[in-house]
């Protein structure tokens, strides 16, 4: 069905965007929210000139905090619920927030946040019935209708059932809860309709505060760019209702996973643990839970970036068995087939490949085939002798560095847990500067402005390099366990000089807001 192409740009002007997540924003709850600081933060992003909003999956995240291994692929992440809102709504009360208010600002404390906001959050989710008005009820009746049957459901009672067995992931629960017998989980159901219910609303209020979110934005004139991992979490609801799409056993064991073989993060490769698809299921339905999924996503941010698009080509499969992710070996992915479904069902893809890493001509044809833009990190792109800000194509987004690098300070400098030789280190350093002109002093916006001065149809930095921090402001180190998406912006860092500096950057390179309309 697809036919060999040259990739074509993307239609619009040439943008320029941030990436922060959203529990790096500021407030005085603990962590980032969806109410008031996050339209504050677009607000900033208005005087800078910004037009586009990048940031890290939305669901609830578990073990280890990371974004990339949700408990749902289609649910929201409670602990970013706006918690002001809900006394302005009357069910809460602004006295049962202090304790929120204790703890720190300059990073998120997950240890101390998640037992505190989670009983906040089931509190005012308890008073909903009584407490809601009749208009706010018929939304959420609303909202049952749409996602009840598709996920919802599912997601309540792996919650339930996930805390009743001590938070084991799914396969190591009793085998009637496990294998999903029906009467065990008719049983469930009744003895926990109420808790059930609870965890709906939490949902619904969720959802309810992102789409006003993202109407505020568009209001703005700023689009959404959200992130979807190819991968799902073992230790999911997606994996447990859905396993007949996963290369696993009857009892929910892979005998291998993914990861990525050693590359710049890591000599021994990464070991994700994610099971594998079993591409065969997914063609034989059209793709259909890919479609759901990315009509989902698509319909909470206007761009969608695809983490490791290359695992559509081909993916590294790892036996469970292994500790590192070297013994691997490259099996083949869905290819066209699955953007072929996802296009006829949904039109127009809003994908960006994340293409990073051992990238083939066989992956590069299949995104181009696609007209899907990719992505450039000059982080990387520097150190290549051959490079040219020129070779930055049209159909790409042009990043000085990820979520996933250090800051650019901190790159420029070395941490003292970088990777790299001391040599190494030093050539880099030499490369910037000699790219683009400038300073060990001003090395941030020089790469800043570098990434603004190609051809790229989006250009971002990471919020931490606008500002000009150092390592101890890198939010994610790839390969370590802990210590990760921990990151907070201060309020008082947004500030009109900061903004006044960043609009003239964004000026000077003709993005931003004065060339672009409101997109839904």
């Amino acid at each position: 069905m697809t036919q060999v192409s040259e990739a074509e740009p993307v239609q619009g002007s040439r943008q320029a965007g941030v990436c922060l997540h959203l529990s790096s924003l500021p407030g005085p709850y603990g962590i980032g929210e969806l109410g008031a600081s996050a339209r504050h933060f677009i607000d900033a992003m208005v005087a800078m000139r910004l037009s586009v909003w990048q940031f890290l999956p939305l669901g609830p995240t578990a073990y280890g905090d990371s974004p990339y291994q949700p408990l749902s692929t289609f649910a929201g992440n409670e602990l970013l619920i706006d918690i002001a809102e809900l006394t302005d709504l009357g069910l809460l009360s602004a006295d049962e927030l202090d304790e929120l208010r204790s703890l720190p600002a300059e990073f998120v404390d997950y240890g101390a946040l998640i037992p505190v906001k989670n009983r906040l959050l089931h509190l005012a989710a308890s008073r909903f019935d009584t407490v809601a008005d009749a208009a706010m009820k018929q939304e959420f009746d609303g909202f049952l209708t749409r996602n009840d049957d598709a996920w919802l459901h599912d997601y309540a009672v792996f919650r339930i059932l996930k805390n009743q067995h001590d938070l084991k992931p799914w396969h190591e629960w009793a085998t009637k809860f496990a294998n999903r017998d029906a009467a065990a989980l008719q049983q469930i159901e009744a003895s926990e309709a109420e808790l059930i219910l609870t965890i709906k609303v939490m949902q619904f209020l969720f959802f309810r505060q992102w789409f006003a979110l993202r109407d505020y934005a568009h209001e703005n004139g700023i689009k959404l760019f959200g992130d979807m991992p190819i991968c799902i979490a073992l230790d999911s609801s997606d994996a447990w209702a859905n396993r007949d799409i996963l290369l696993v056993d009857e009892n929910g064991r892979p005998d291998s996973v993914a990861g990525v073989p050693p590359d710049y993060f890591s000599e021994d490769g990464q070991l994700w643990g994610n099971p594998l698809y079993d591409w065969k299921k997914h063609a034989a339905d059209g793709y259909q839970w890919w479609v759901d999924r990315l009509r989902a996503t698509s319909e909470l941010a206007d761009l969608v970036r695809i983490d490791h698009f290359r695992g559509f080509e081909s993916y590294w499969s790892v036996p469970v068995t292994s500790d590192t992710a070297r013994n691997g070996a490259w099996e083949p992915g869905p290819g066209d087939a699955i953007f072929d479904a996802m296009r006829d069902a949904l039109g127009t893809l809003p994908i960006i490949a994340e293409d990073l890493g051992v990238i083939t001509p066989e992956v590069e044809g299949l995104r181009d085939r696609h007209q899907i833009p990719g992505m450039r990190v000059l982080q990387f792109d520097v150190c290549d002798a051959d490079f040219s800000l020129s070779d930055v194509s049209e159909n790409s987004v042009c990043y000085t560095g990820t979520h996933d690098n250090d800051t650019t300070l901190g790159w420029f400098h070395g941490s003292p847990n970088d990777i790299r030789s001391a040599k190494d280190i030093r050539l880099a350093q030499q490369a910037v500067l000699r790219l683009t002109g400038g300073s060990a002093k001003t090395v941030h916006t020089d790469l800043i402005k570098a990434a603004f001065s190609t051809d790229a149809y989006i250009a971002i930095a990471p919020l931490q390099d606008y500002l000009g921090l150092g390592s101890e402001a890198r939010i994610n180190t790839p390969g370590t366990a802990g210590g990760n998406w921990r990151w907070r912006v201060l309020g008082s860092q947004l500030t009109a000089e900061l903004c006044d500096n960043v609009s003239s950057m964004v000026k000077a390179s003709q993005r931003g807001l004065s060339n672009i309309g409101k997109q839904q």
